[in-house]
């Protein structure tokens, strides 16, 4: 796994998912096919990427609003982004 496969991970997922970005386990581990240590760079390169471009990150078991809405990230999600709007306010 490199950081040209996250960059471009990312990229792909926010022209897919625009403002709300969901990344699973088995997208990650099972499509992918990236080992747990690998997962774990994965994630952190994820987050410093999408913090950059103004999402609120949140992993799993975390609470977060959408929509007015009080979520947790589940089990199956490794990681949830939000990029702040005046519809997704940050806890």
């Amino acid at each position: 796994m490199t950081k040209e496969f996250v960059c471009e991970y990312i990229s792909d997922k926010i022209i897919k998912e625009g403002n709300f970005i969901r990344i699973t386990f088995f997208d990650i581990r099972v499509r992918h096919n990236l080992s747990a240590d690998e997962v774990e760079e994965f994630l952190k390169e994820a987050k410093e990427i999408l913090e950059d471009k103004d999402y609120q990150v949140y992993f799993t078991t975390a609470k977060y609003t959408y929509k007015h809405e009080q979520r947790i990230v589940q089990d199956n999600e490794y990681l949830i982004a939000i990029k702040d709007d005046e519809n997704n306010k940050r806890q």
